[in-house]
């Protein structure tokens, strides 16, 4: 503990001698330090969200559990205007009540998988031999017609390739040398339009597409039992995905169970050898059409400054996840912190000068959807660009959307005006290990929304941990892959972030303007 504050301490004395002409409150600091490393609250707020609220599915009962549990957090902790804002339309809400598959011949081995989102039940317990559809054009699926009624299916694909073995480690740190590379790296040229692909491979993955759609078709009209669906990952671990839209209006699907890599490739194996397979399933899942809003959680620190109570600095994380795990580290990981940071600088009674707004997303995962919705409505749309008022009154929006892994740095996302800001900013938190500025833009999620309308939005540099490898959108994202030491830097950090720009006499330099952009489909 001694030795943190003594490097602590003379991390700070060097941030004030090599960027002077960007203050840092050391006294504020040490507050934050104490509150966030030793007082922490990170796993307690962790433990809510993930086992007691579980997976967090746009507009699912779980998503709904949770914004209550968060609007209660905050008005408990003493913010403002805690509430849940609608963004827009997203469409049906959808949950799965129950889940069970097995083997039962040639013998009995249960079966890891999960139905794929926004997929309808078994309509009760179905048993039934497993057929092999074989089909590379359209007209081989003239053989199963009339077969398939009540049958659970496997469907051969070239895409399906037997499991390697990996030599690599699941769980990885930045190392001082790849975040000297970031930080050394120069901005991105300006895009110049889209690469061109490879064209045979675009028309052989159109040809797989509109084959797949018409397999698909098949078996509804066949009435299939349950479609066996392979899912990308080893060890057991698979992510997992939607198998049919949330519109409400929405063609109607079969039901299909995403399986992970070593069962469906056992069931393969089986049929390719000329085996009989049988498999028993029942799968209960049900829809939520009534209220197809999207909401999002918002809470205030109010403003005291008579000249900037006005202004705003935001800072947030998507709230929802996938459905297969209870979306730990994607992304509870980040709103953990972002909860936590509140209540640190709630805890060290900080009265800030700007505004400190909070905001927990909605549907992230189908298209940043929640943040783009509070961005059209409170600053602009970026088809338009017409700025609202709100647009001027913004210093800065943080994000935190990469897992578990301690926050390294900063994105700047082009923002060179803000380089030596940040780099001031992480000097007192080098013996936490952040202290990386990059140039570099990375993407993927909410602070994006707040880029493409020109307003400051960053995304920190996180350890990439075993996100990528294990827990992104997986059956394996659950509290247990939660690093306790990682969330309470991360939280620390951050709210010193949110303080010092909350304190500043001048709001956070911005990039030029972009041009409206068009529509998205």
């Amino acid at each position: 503990m001694i030795k943190n504050f003594t490097i602590g301490a003379l991390a700070m004395t060097f941030s004030l001698s090599a960027f002077a002409q960007e203050p840092v409150n050391n006294e504020a600091i040490q507050k934050i330090r104490k509150e966030g490393l030793e007082n922490s609250k990170v796993m307690d707020i962790a433990f809510q969200i993930t086992d007691v609220i579980g997976p967090r599915l746009a507009n699912s009962p779980g998503i709904k559990r949770g914004r209550d549990w968060a609007v209660k957090y905050f008005t408990d902790l003493g913010l403002k205007n805690a509430k849940q804002e609608s963004w827009g339309d997203f469409g049906k809400g959808w949950s799965v009540e129950k889940y069970y598959a097995a083997t039962t011949a040639p013998f009995y081995r249960p079966i890891i998988g999960y139905p794929k989102a926004w997929t309808p039940g078994t309509n009760g317990p179905i048993k039934s031999e497993v057929i092999l559809v074989k089909a590379d054009t359209v007209t081989d699926l003239e053989k199963y017609k009339g077969k398939l009624a009540g049958k659970i299916v496997v469907i051969e694909s070239v895409m399906v390739q037997p499991l390697k073995n990996s030599y690599t480690p699941d769980v990885t740190r930045y190392t001082d040398e790849k975040l000297a590379e970031m930080a050394a790296a120069e901005p991105a040229a300006p895009r110049q339009g889209r690469p061109g692909g490879n064209s045979n491979q675009m028309a052989m993955m159109m040809r797989m597409r509109q084959n797949r759609a018409a397999i698909n078709e098949m078996l509804l009209q066949e009435k299939v039992g349950l479609i066996l669906t392979y899912a990308r990952g080893n060890y057991g671990t698979f992510f997992t995905s939607n198998g049919a839209s949330y519109a409400v209006d929405a063609k109607p699907v079969a039901p299909e169970l995403e399986v992970s890599a070593e069962d469906f490739l056992h069931i393969l194996r089986l049929l390719r050898g000329g085996q009989k397979v049988e498999v028993e399933a029942e799968v209960k899942t049900t829809f939520y059409p009534q209220d197809v809003k999207g909401y999002n959680v918002i809470a205030e620190i109010p403003g005291t400054d008579k000249k900037l109570k006005d202004e705003i600095v935001m800072l947030g994380g998507h709230f929802d996840s996938w459905h297969s795990g209870t979306g730990a580290t994607d992304n509870a990981a980040g709103s953990i912190v972002m909860i936590e940071v509140m209540r640190i600088l709630k805890a060290i009674d900080f009265k800030p000068k700007r505004t400190i707004r909070i905001a927990l997303w909605d549907a992230e995962e189908q298209g940043l959807h929640g943040s783009r919705g509070y961005v059209k409505q409170h600053f602009a749309d970026p088809t338009k660009m017409e700025l609202l008022p709100e647009h001027g009154k913004l210093s800065a929006y943080y994000n935190l959307d990469n897992g578990t892994g301690a926050v390294r740095g900063i994105y700047l996302q082009g923002n060179a005006g803000a380089r030596d800001i940040f780099q001031a900013w992480l000097n007192p938190f080098a013996d936490l290990g952040a202290k990386t500025v990059t140039i570099s833009n990375t993407g993927g999620t909410d602070h994006q929304a707040y880029d493409a309308v020109g307003l400051p939005g960053f995304q920190f540099i996180q350890d990439p941990m075993d996100y990528n490898t294990r827990t992104h959108h997986t059956n394996q994202d659950t509290y247990d892959r939660l690093v306790e030491d990682d969330l309470k830097k991360s939280a620390t950090i951050i709210a010193s972030f949110v303080y010092h720009t909350s304190e500043r006499a001048e709001k956070i330099p911005r990039k030029e303007l972009p041009k409206p952009v068009a529509p998205r489909n």
